[in-house]
């Protein structure tokens, strides 16, 4: 039987870590599975061996170490100092606390106890505080609780400023705190008008915006009358632009809708807009009335045989009337007359009395004179009173005086040869020297018969060698000799000679 190396007790139980050294049962127990390893295979020797070395290894760690076990590795303290286990102990655990929470605890022992070994507690914060930590927490053996938490307050994030507005908060950012949202004067809240921290931080509702709902603000000028200058239908009315306020912008687009202030303005009423939009196109108007008045006098009647023109509107404040008489008539008193303001009009009313012809002038000229721009004549000549072309032409001018006098046409008569030749307008006669020279003027001959139609200018317009029906003449005087205007009073006294 071969013999093992005797181990070394002394290194091996330098070996021996601080516990095993403090307490023998360990120490013993380690030594000998080192020592016994390599004798495994000789079971009965082990056993012979076993007292032996136990009793020497005893003695070698207490004595020859020089320690106490008092002295040894801290862990063994430790151990020495964990309590046993006691379920009954109320304290086991300090007593849980939470500031601005909640704990509750479920312990084996019963609701009553809230510290005892294996007690499990609940964590749970007040509104407004988050949980930091474990929500739940168990009593240990180590007199410990597995796990902290505390309660932290939940704040919502800093409210950014609307634009046009701000806000007033009741408790800042803390939850349950309601921030009031204001618009600048002009302004008007779009969307929610406060918002609330809610208890998971985030805010309510969503960010409200000011929007420029107010319309600006414009006045009008006043109404206003405005009387037609003289002589116009019209009157020029001036004001000042109005102005237009807004709470919001300072720019505003003012535009008119209308005729433009400085210009001319028709009789009656016209209604002047104005609109102003702001920049964010609210709109607002005004308005307001332009009034022109055309003073008027009473309408002035036509003189008899005779008629009126006037300027501008006939009647109107500086119109002016003038007085005309037909053929054969002329004017007697005022020539015209004015409008006034006063509504009157100025002088008197004139008045067409027949025209008094001159017939004992001596010369031709004289005579022509009276009719110049006043009546257009008709020379009618013959050898004697009893041609028979004179006789029908002159049946034929009797029964159409009304409408030669309508037309301003003078009938003269040259009848006759020297010395008992004669002339004649209607009764009145002509001295010997006027025929004489009405016959060389415009070359009228006394051996037959023939006429001679002037204009009032006392031109000669045509000649007639045979007499003419009423009709003819008449349709010959009006296309050439008759103006516009005397047709136009023709037409209105067509049916007067019926």
């Amino acid at each position: 039987m071969m013999h093992q190396k005797e181990p070394d007790f002394r290194k091996t139980a330098e070996t021996l870590t601080g516990r095993e050294r403090s307490c023998p049962q360990w120490g013993i127990l380690k030594f000998l599975k080192s020592f016994l390893k390599p004798h495994e295979c000789h079971r009965c020797f082990s056993d012979m061996l076993l007292s032996r070395f136990v009793a020497l290894f005893i003695f070698y760690f207490t004595a020859g170490s020089g320690t106490t076990t008092d002295d040894t590795y801290n862990d063994f303290a430790e151990e020495e100092n964990t309590p046993q286990l006691d379920y009954k102990d109320p304290q086991w655990c300090h007593s849980p606390s939470l500031p601005n929470g909640e704990v509750i605890c479920y312990s084996p022992r019963g609701p009553s106890y809230r510290s005892t070994l294996g007690t499990r507690c609940e964590m749970s914060c007040d509104r407004g505080y988050r949980l930091m930590g474990k929500s739940s927490v168990n009593c240990l053996a180590n007199r410990r609780w597995s796990g902290t938490a505390y309660c932290r307050r939940v704040r919502c994030r800093v409210l950014h400023l609307i634009p046009y507005g701000r806000y007033t908060c009741t408790h800042g950012f803390m939850v349950d705190s309601r921030c009031d949202f204001t618009c600048r004067p002009g302004y008007r809240i779009e969307g929610e008008h406060s918002q609330t921290c809610q208890p998971n931080g985030f805010w309510s509702g969503a960010h409200p915006v000011c929007s420029d709902t107010d319309p600006p603000k414009i006045k009008c000028p006043p109404s206003r009358l405005k009387v037609a200058e003289p002589g116009k239908l019209t009157a020029m009315v001036t004001w000042d632009r109005p102005t237009a306020t807004d709470t919001a912008d300072k720019s505003l687009e003012i535009i008119l809708v209308g005729q433009e202030p400085g210009t001319d303005f028709k009789e009656g009423a016209s209604i002047i807009r104005y609109k102003v939009y702001d920049q964010a196109r609210n709109r607002a108007a005004c308005k307001f009335i332009v009034r022109v008045e055309v003073r008027r006098c009473p309408e002035l009647s036509a003189p008899m045989h005779g008629f009126l023109t006037c300027s501008s509107d006939r009647n109107n404040y500086g119109a002016t009337c003038e007085y005309h008489c037909d053929g054969g008539y002329e004017l007697k008193g005022t020539a015209s007359r004015v409008c006034q303001f006063s509504r009157n009009w100025g002088g008197e009313a004139a008045e067409c009395v027949p025209m008094e012809i001159k017939t004992d002038v001596k010369t031709t000229a004289a005579l022509l004179d009276q009719f110049y721009d006043k009546r257009r004549l008709l020379i009618m000549s013959a050898p004697n009173i009893s041609d028979p072309d004179y006789q029908l032409q002159n049946i034929m001018i009797q029964k159409s005086d009304c409408g030669l006098d309508l037309r301003h046409v003078t009938v003269i008569e040259l009848l006759g040869s020297q010395p008992r030749e004669t002339g004649r307008i209607k009764e009145s006669l002509l001295a010997p020297e006027v025929i004489e020279g009405l016959r060389q003027v415009f070359r009228i001959s006394r051996f037959y018969f023939s006429m001679v139609l002037l204009d009032k200018l006392g031109m000669d317009r045509e000649r007639f060698i045979t007499p003419m029906a009423s009709d003819e003449l008449f349709s010959y005087i009006d296309s050439f000799l008759l103006d516009e205007e005397e047709r136009e009073r023709l037409e209105l006294h067509r049916d007067f000679c019926d």
